[in-house]
């Protein structure tokens, strides 16, 4: 018997439609606006630090932080984390590290010696009061389906601080952090990534190595000397 090739799919079924996300993709615009054709920057006299990372990011943050100097400078860090755990984390950070580690509140001065960790939840953002830097931690949408966001952090540190920050994006899967660093390196930030091979999950790092906003790529034990020695520009 001769076979038709337009046999087989003449009764075959109709693919299932496509189902709606429930949860769109938003971009920091959603928190923070882009600041387009902005004057210069008049920068505090302090280095800020911005952290995000996401999966293996408690060891890796764990590995970081226990690492610094007791004068290290002042840190802000998204770790993607539920509600609730986020306290904890810091708390045992804090017992461990010679710098100060805790949960963030609005208002929080960030400081030398001192890293805040953003609340499970909720934004935070990196602000300039005078010539000094602070916190504020804020409600709003999940952007790039995270809240806390790396992006938000990044974003707010380009706008905010310039040439005087240091972003690390390290391990974590997905994007969260790539356009937010890319921003902080269009403001003459010191950026840098975890590299591949100390990483848990390479797709933060990866992404924001492919939109070009990484100035150097480093091994995980070699990020704290990074920080140690940064230094107002």
């Amino acid at each position: 018997m001769q076979y038709h090739r337009g046999m087989a799919h003449r009764h075959a079924p109709p693919p299932p439609p496509r189902a709606m996300n429930p949860h769109p993709k938003l971009s920091a615009d959603a928190i923070i606006p882009p600041r387009r054709n902005a004057p210069g920057i008049a920068h505090a006299g302090e280095t800020v630090v911005a952290i995000g990372t996401s999966t293996g990011g408690t060891q890796a943050l764990e590995t970081v932080l226990k690492a610094l100097p007791a004068d290290a400078p002042g840190i802000v860090v998204v770790q993607h984390m539920p509600e609730k755990f986020t306290a904890t984390f810091a708390e045992r950070l804090n017992t461990t590290c010679r710098i100060e580690v805790r949960e963030a509140k609005s208002g929080d001065r960030v400081k030398a010696g001192r890293a805040l960790i953003a609340p499970g939840g909720r934004h935070m953002l990196l602000v300039r009061r005078g010539g000094q830097y602070a916190v504020e931690v804020v409600d709003g949408p999940p952007v790039n389906r995270h809240r806390p966001s790396v992006d938000v952090l990044f974003r707010s540190a380009a706008q905010c601080a310039g040439a005087n920050a240091v972003g690390i994006i390290m391990t974590g899967m997905g994007d969260d952090g790539a356009c937010g660093l890319r921003e902080m390196f269009d403001a003459g930030a010191h950026t840098v990534a975890q590299d591949e091979s100390s990483c848990v999950v390479f797709g933060m790092p990866r992404v924001a190595i492919e939109l070009g906003g990484v100035r150097v790529v480093l091994p995980l034990a070699r990020i704290a000397e990074v920080i140690s020695s940064a230094r107002p520009r």
